[in-house]
């Protein structure tokens, strides 16, 4: 129970840490949705990226290997979401052609936030981190992916992972 206040605290801090410096909302065009990102979301997704390559490594290290992409995706949603989030994403949906949708209705960096749209502009600050780690995991496990994030409610998101076939 201790650790996950202070794993909260900690992401809060990075948040604040990385956008203070007097910039107004405005000026920090944090559209993280349509691939415009600016500095400090950059930030913040590396960070989530370079923790989710290694905790992933971690946490597989004793695990076989996984037979195909869907069971990858399965891995993130049940084991890695438990250990991070402290519960199961809600829904897992698929197109079957590279497109994975993460529906999690109550997000654990959101649910701080009041319910309402005055807050709904703040949302992608405590996403990026997230969108970072997915990737971050992810790649480890051999899948080139972009990750992005919606919120239309709090403290619901999605995450969209987008499987890059070269």
């Amino acid at each position: 129970m201790a650790e996950e206040a202070l794993f909260d605290l900690m992401h809060m801090e990075a948040v604040s840490y990385v956008f203070q410096g007097g910039e107004k909302l405005s000026e920090l065009s944090m559209d993280i949705f349509t691939g415009r990102k600016d500095e400090a979301v950059s930030k913040l997704e590396h960070m989530g990226f370079a923790t989710g390559y290694r905790l992933v490594e971690r946490l597989t290290r004793e695990s076989g290997r996984y037979k195909d992409e869907l069971d990858i995706m399965k891995y993130i949603c049940k084991d890695l979401w438990v250990t991070v989030y402290k519960k199961q994403i809600d829904n897992l949906r698929t197109n079957h052609q590279g497109v994975y949708v993460l529906h999690d209705n109550r997000f654990r960096f959101l649910s701080h936030m009041a319910a309402g749209k005055q807050y709904l502009e703040y949302a992608p600050r405590y996403l990026a981190f997230t969108c970072g780690l997915v990737r971050g995991c992810l790649a480890n496990l051999g899948i080139t992916c972009v990750v992005t994030a919606e919120v239309t409610q709090l403290p619901a998101c999605k995450f969209q992972i987008q499987v890059q076939r070269g």
